[in-house]
């Protein structure tokens, strides 16, 4: 039995790793320009779709990687937070739709936010700070109690997890195990192969944004329901994932860890808090940004071109913070890590951030056009 000298030797490994994967994460998408704001914007203004297969790329791998995982008996996909047989639909549709769109006006989401503090972007530092501001308020402020009011007590409750083996499969292990395999292996192939078959697509710094950030996440499920796990906590005498902010299976999302990450800094001095996998993923992204950007001798600095450009950050920081919690993830959190697992409230949420990302393109379009 695990003692708790060990449990906390294995909380800083499981953060160090976490850490290390989010370095290589913010390297990647550096070079690569993984952006999703970009693939939408790339689409409707130059019927370009090079950075949305590079997404859908990374989908797909992080498809195949989460799904092999869980068929290996590595990670229990079912204790996630995103498979809860509670099905949040509202939530789901609201909070994507505000951080689709916030991540227009801020010039990009969460995770590009962080991509570009590395590079240099002094507009991306106020993001940030807003973004993890309001976010904290929505998960434990006043936000947080009108999100409890409204929108939470709007769900559906399943009789099984929502991931798609597991609620087709009726909970019976074979055939969730057969699904797993015939659902996970021919929605990833499919992803991948539709990025594959643009032939604009098919270059070193595209293959290695979409599989890189793919692989990046399918490690996160293994670093935390793997690696992290614990049968029996000394303290608790349960089952604990540790060194995690919500106490259950987790990967990569770049909303809710931002919050964490101001409060474990306004709050250094209280032993009781940790560097969670969310916070360590947060300062590697930026960590390995800046790296590449060092390396490739493009950091730059970069502020706000005016009154109107800070306003919008602004806005687009706090909708991104507000609509993250909500939905319960970003691009890269409902995007990736929970499609990864096949929830119904990931697709649900990721189809909301498409079109809040729309709405968002347009909007600016509608801007510029109104002050020619």
């Amino acid at each position: 039995m695990l003692q708790e000298a060990d449990v906390l030797a294995l909380q800083a490994t499981v953060a160090w790793a976490a850490f290390g994967l989010s370095f290589v994460l913010g390297a990647v998408m550096n070079r690569s320009g993984f952006c999703t704001m970009g693939a939408l914007s790339d689409i409707l203004n130059m019927g370009d779709w090079t950075r949305m297969r590079m997404w859908l790329c990374a989908i797909g791998v992080a498809v195949l990687g989460a799904q092999a995982l869980a068929l290996a008996g590595l990670v229990d996909l079912g204790k996630s937070i995103y498979t809860a047989p509670r099905l949040s639909w509202l939530s789901n549709l609201a909070g994507g739709f505000l951080f689709g769109f916030g991540m227009v006006l801020a010039s990009g989401c969460g995770s590009k936010t962080l991509v570009r503090i590395g590079g240099g972007s002094l507009k991306a530092v106020v993001v940030f700070l807003v973004l993890g501001l309001t976010a904290y308020m929505t998960l434990r402020g006043l936000f947080g109690v009108w999100r409890a009011s409204f929108l939470d007590p709007v769900a559906i409750q399943l009789s099984t997890a929502q991931d798609l083996p597991t609620l087709l499969g009726a909970g019976d292990a074979n055939t969730v195990r057969t699904l797993r395999l015939v659902l996970g292996g021919g929605i990833g192939l499919a992803l991948v192969a539709f990025a594959l078959a643009g032939r604009e697509f098919r270059s070193l710094d595209n293959l290695l944004g979409g599989i890189g950030v793919g692989l990046v996440v399918a490690g996160a499920w293994y670093v935390s329901g793997h690696l992290g796990f614990v049968a029996e906590d000394p303290r608790t005498l349960e089952e604990a994932f540790v060194a995690t902010n919500s106490g259950r299976l987790e990967a990569i999302s770049f909303v809710a860890p931002v919050a964490y990450t101001l409060e474990l800094l306004m709050f250094w001095s209280d032993a009781s808090r940790i560097v969670t996998i969310g916070i360590a993923s947060v300062v590697g992204v930026i960590a390995g940004s800046f790296a590449w950007a060092l390396a490739s001798r493009s950091f730059r600095w970069e502020g706000f071109a005016g009154p109107e450009d800070t306003a919008n950050h602004l806005v687009g920081g706090a909708l991104m913070g507000i609509g993250g919690v909500i939905a319960l993830g970003c691009t890269i959190g409902q995007g990736l890590s929970g499609l990864s697992t096949l929830a119904i409230g990931s697709f649900i949420a990721f189809a909301a951030i498409l079109a809040g990302g729309v709405a968002g393109v347009r909007y600016q379009a509608w801007r510029v056009e109104r002050m020619v």
